[in-house]
């Protein structure tokens, strides 16, 4: 476990990690329970994803996840963490098209959960946004390549940017947002050789899903590399776990021991 006297990551930090080749971990979290434990054992960044959506909710897409639905998970994880910095999805409906909600948004999500930072999807078109919300001195990380959020759009969650026209796109994108004052930017589901040529020329830190080993950074969904969820096997996807098996032997094994009278035993009454 890491001390709770270690530093904190701060978006300086990830820019220091990144001059100096040091590589930034990042998993998502959505409670305090499993906060505590991915902050204790030394994660640099912690991302309360919209994928709250598909993992805690039970929905096909990110699309229904609301702002109140974020800051609440949000609140439960800066509760449990001492070292991570939390970045936090800024969900759909809550920015696109509009930068005075945006940044209404961002406010909110900042002093009613006491999240560090906000995460935001897309490229030139929300650069206003993006713009405004740094004024009020909230920290955002920009999201390229494949954008759940814009999935009825696309209608795909195949690998994104294949073709030179949306490779260059998504290069001037990556510009765009690093101009605009993004202290970092997510890839998802692009091309290595795309990530690499888009890592190297951008000043700030990458962070990949799916994007390859040349990002500056990786990130992972914690309930998919746990083996929590068990329908969705992406190649990007490591398991690093199998929980689910194990909470269903133990789940099973107290059935069991309920119903065979084995438990409580003498010793663990009162």
């Amino acid at each position: 476990m890491v001390s709770s006297r270690a530093k904190k990551v701060t978006t300086h930090t990830l820019q220091e990690m990144k001059r100096s080749g040091e590589k930034i971990t990042m998993l998502t979290a959505y409670d305090y329970s499993l906060a505590r434990l991915v902050d204790g054992a030394g994660v640099d960044v912690i991302l309360v994803g919209d994928s709250a959506s598909n993992v805690m909710a039970g929905n096909d897409t990110t699309v229904p996840i609301t702002l109140e639905h974020m800051i609440y998970h949000a609140q439960c994880v800066v509760n449990a963490v001492d070292r991570s910095l939390v970045v936090v999805d800024m969900p759909f409906g809550s920015y696109q098209g509009d930068s005075k909600l945006a940044l209404k948004s961002a406010i909110r999500i900042m002093k009613e959960s006491g999240g560090h930072a906000v995460k935001i999807e897309g490229g030139k078109e929300i650069v206003d946004s993006i713009r405004r919300i740094l004024k009020a001195g909230i920290p955002v990380m920009g999201h390229l390549g494949l954008t759940p959020q814009s999935i009825y759009k696309f209608g795909t969650y195949s690998v994104r940017a294949k073709e030179e026209e949306e490779a260059e796109k998504l290069m001037e994108d990556a510009i765009a947002l690093q101009e605009a004052g993004c202290f970092s930017v997510v890839f998802e589901k692009i091309p290595a050789d795309l990530a690499k040529r888009a890592s190297e020329s951008l000043s700030i830190p990458t962070i990949g899903i799916g994007a390859g080993v040349h990002c500056d950074g990786q990130v992972l969904v914690l309930h998919d590399m746990l083996g929590i969820t068990k329908d969705f096997s992406p190649r990007f996807l490591r398991r690093y776990a199998d929980i689910g098996e194990s909470i269903d032997g133990a789940v099973r094994g107290y059935i069991n021991d309920v119903r065979g009278g084995d438990f409580p035993r003498e010793e663990e009454s009162y």
